[in-house]
This record gives structure tokens, sequence and C-alpha cells, in this order.
């Protein structure tokens, strides 16, 4: 690694590499590794560094494997961590684009982290999986109208230990939700949003918590995140998350 070297970062930079294979199919573009979804997956993937590749990235590679993404019909998007790959950034600037950056996180393995009691990680089968997926839309859309929404491929990833996903519950009522998706002993904490009308009680922090503590029973002892906004990651580092990168995502098709 170029700068700020953290031995965290290498296996995050392992991980992102590891976690798309499971439903798409991976292409090498240049410098890059341009992940594309399985049909009826429900997900859409992205191009990244290729894992143990070359350092120096290029305009020119930049405009390669966006181009190659929309032959295939694929949204148009980049992720990296900056600290991983210094020259991506640079690169994908002087290509005439603006990624947004966000804070990369990691619970420390030395942190306790108990589940909330108004948090539980959801089985694959429950019809609450349907209405949590429903509620992390509503959150990140920015209202309370909770529509419920098709897993998906979710109940065999859960079922084989490869997605976990918890709600938080008030009164018996669905809060919020958000997942994470271990591999061996790292996992990514995704997704987590709560609708406004239940926001300011701490059902973000209980679905956080309880991520965790799910995760670390699975065998995890390295968990993650991207926050994203500032104001966000504030929120996380209270649960005990701290700042080891910048993570960059250009999406051109949003």
């Amino acid at each position: 690694m170029a700068r700020g070297h953290d031995a965290r970062l290498d296996r995050i930079e392992a991980y992102y590499d590891c976690v798309p294979r499971a439903v798409a199919s991976a292409e090498e573009v240049g410098p890059f590794t341009l992940f594309v979804a399985d049909e009826g997956t429900g997900w859409q993937f992205y191009a990244r560094p290729r894992l143990g590749g070359r350092g120096v990235f290029t305009p020119e590679d930049v405009c390669r494997v966006l181009a190659r993404q929309q032959q295939l019909g694929v949204p148009r998007a980049i992720e990296w961590v900056d600290e991983v790959t210094p020259s991506l950034l640079p690169a994908v600037r002087a290509a005439g684009h603006e990624p947004h950056l966000y804070p990369l996180l990691v619970m420390p393995a030395d942190v306790v982290v108990a589940p909330d009691p108004r948090a539980r990680a959801l089985q694959p089968a429950e019809p609450h999986l349907s209405l949590a997926l429903g509620s992390v839309s509503a959150g990140f859309a920015g209202h309370d109208e909770v529509k419920p929404k098709d897993p998906g491929r979710r109940p065999e990833l859960m079922e084989r230990g490869d997605l976990v996903v918890v709600a938080s519950f008030e009164d018996h009522r669905l809060c919020g939700a958000g997942s994470a998706a271990p591999r061996g002993d790292v996992a990514e904490l995704m997704g987590i949003a709560v609708p406004p009308g239940h926001r300011g009680h701490g059902h973000g922090t209980a679905i956080t918590s309880t991520l965790v503590a799910s995760c670390r029973e699975r065998g995890v002892d390295t968990v993650f995140l991207s926050a994203g906004s500032d104001a966000a990651a504030d929120i996380y580092r209270r649960v005990g998350f701290v700042d080891v990168g910048t993570a960059c995502i250009l999406g051109l098709d949003d």
C-alpha cells in the first residue's frame, strides 16, 4: 500500500474482491476487475482495482472500464479505497468525473459490543424480511411509506451464512433494518436505515450494535462499513467504530 498502511485495509481489500464473486461473474479490464451480477440477484456491482495488481492508474484505464460497462449494459460504477489505490482518484478526476468520498470505519477487535434488546437477526423465511428490506428503502428515500420488498436471493445467502439481516422493533413494530455480509473473519455492514418517523430513538444504533454482535458470534473479528456522510459516521463512531480510510464511489448512472 502506498501510504497510511493499515493491515486491516489489506483484509478489507481482499474482502471487496471476494464478496461479489458469490453472485457475479468477473472480467479483467486493464488494471480493473469488473463484476457483473448474475441475473435474478436484484443487485448491481462495479469495477474495482484488481487485487494485487499494479498501483498506477491512468485516465485511459478509467475510460476503458466505463466504456466496457456501458457496452455490457450495466451501471458505470467504480469503487475503491483511496489509501490502497491512491493513483486512482486523480485518474478519475482527470477523466472528467468526481466520485463521492465516504469515511471508511472499522470496529476495533478489542471493543466489546453487545446486541441491543430492541433488535434481532431475522430468519430467511420469516415475513419480516420483506418488510425489513422495504424499511431500508424507505429510510434511504426519506419517507415513512414502507412497502415490502422482494428479498430475491437473500434467503439463500442467509441460509449459508453469507448474509445477516437485523431489524429493530418497538411495540412489535419494525422500525428499521440493516445487513452484513460475513466472509470468513471479515464482514461489511451495509444498508443500515431507519424511516424518518422512527429516527431519534436509537434504532440505528440498535441495528448497528446487533449486527456487530451477530457477526462476532459467527467468528468475524474485522467488522467495517463506509458511512454515507460525516453525520452518519459520527453515529458509528459513538458505537465504537474508528476511521481507517476513505471509500471512493463513482456512479455515473445513479
